[in-house]
């Protein structure tokens, strides 16, 4: 058994548009990393960085729990740890640091790491994480314990520096397909009242964020994909049910982020899942993330809105078919346009500020989201 502490890098702290927002969830992707971890045995600690002050409370946290191996594992569901600020990364460093000083062996894994392996191990790291390491970190463990070349090279989808200094990238590890075989986050590592009362003050309501889905099979040209590609991966409306049935009953939360790419995308998948959330008492209401075509399909809006939605997002992006096309959007704008009229639940949209033309078009007709 080895002492892991896992933390993230993303301090709301550090941004302060969103800190005055103060909408905070807590790190989704590093409370899988801790469930998977505690499941292969291991004893696991928390950092939770989304609401600390600054990289001294890690420093505490290191001093407090005493780990062998300190585990950056970043929220790859939150789409603001995937547009890695560089405050973060700087943060990412510090931490690094502050563990190896400590005689921590470093592992890093997350967007910003998948995509600058080489900075993050001049920086602290023992390891990096390249893409999806859930699975990774498991068999890892063992291997950064023997310290070897040898050891490390047979481990599938980390980098890492050779005894002699050279960059070493093993071959990418698969994703995981079969979802419904991860544990559910460890929330119990969490300080949820704390994010209750955060909530509550600022917003009168308490939302938690899941996941139903990992990746997005479409090919958006601005969207930066460095975990999962335009793989695609989803758990059955049977395994996502039990995990809300247990939000309901250990959380309570008044409302829930899916916080998928795209929620529902399989066929059927909507229906039967908001079958479920009626047979079994699993109704929070909820806001996620969709695209215009899908939610054509017959039955999926009635099925989203029988679910609980209150919001659906959809990534309209640009008012102009031309600006569209050259995104590889792949998605007509008038079918945007008339399912903000249709749709059931309450209809957001969001925009592009990647070109002039949807730049012009947004100063001259903006719309107001909801702030959650």
């Amino acid at each position: 058994m080895t002492s892991v502490l896992v933390g993230q890098s993303y301090f709301l702290r550090f941004d302060p548009k969103l800190h005055a927002q103060m909408q905070p969830y807590p790190p989704l992707g590093s409370l899988y990393a801790a469930a998977i971890l505690r499941d292969a045995g291991h004893e696991v600690a928390l950092f939770d960085a989304m609401l600390a002050a600054s990289e001294d409370e890690w420093a505490m946290a290191l001093d407090r729990t005493g780990p062998a191996i300190a585990l950056l594992y970043e929220d790859n569901f939150n789409y603001l740890s995937k547009m890695c600020l560089l405050r973060m990364r700087e943060a990412g460093f510090t931490m690094s640091a502050m563990a190896r000083a400590r005689g921590c062996r470093v592992i890093v894994g997350g967007s910003d790491a998948t995509d600058h392996a080489a900075a993050y191990l001049d920086h602290g790291a023992d390891v990096v994480l390249i893409g999806e390491g859930d699975a990774t970190i498991v068999e890892l463990l063992p291997a950064l314990e023997l310290g070897t070349d040898a050891a490390l090279g047979a481990v599938a989808g980390i980098a890492f520096r050779r005894a002699d200094g050279t960059l070493a990238t093993t071959p990418r590890r698969p994703d995981i397909k079969d979802l419904d075989a991860i544990p559910f986050p460890a929330r119990d590592l969490v300080d949820l009242d704390r994010y209750r009362r955060i909530w509550t003050e600022r917003h009168g309501t308490f939302s938690l964020s899941v996941a139903t889905t990992r990746g997005c099979p479409f090919h958006c040209n601005w969207c930066a994909k460095p975990i999962w590609g335009q793989r695609y991966n989803v758990r059955s409306p049977d395994n996502v049910v039990a995990e809300l049935r247990w939000l309901k009953e250990h959380a309570r939360p008044d409302h829930l982020w899916f916080a998928d790419d795209i929620m529902g995308l399989k066929p059927g998948w909507l229906g039967r899942f908001a079958d479920l959330v009626v047979e079994h008492d699993a109704r929070v209401p909820f806001k996620c993330l969709g695209r215009a075509d899908l939610l054509l399909r017959p039955g999926d809006i009635e099925a989203l809105a029988r679910a609980g939605a209150a919001i659906v997002w959809i990534g309209a992006e640009s008012g102009s078919q031309r600006v569209l096309d050259a995104m590889d959007k792949g998605s007509p704008w008038p079918r945007s346009r008339r399912r903000r009229v249709a749709c059931g639940p309450r209809a957001s949209g969001s925009a592009s500020s990647s070109s002039s033309a949807t730049r012009e078009r947004r100063a001259r007709r903006s719309s107001r989201p909801s702030a959650w």
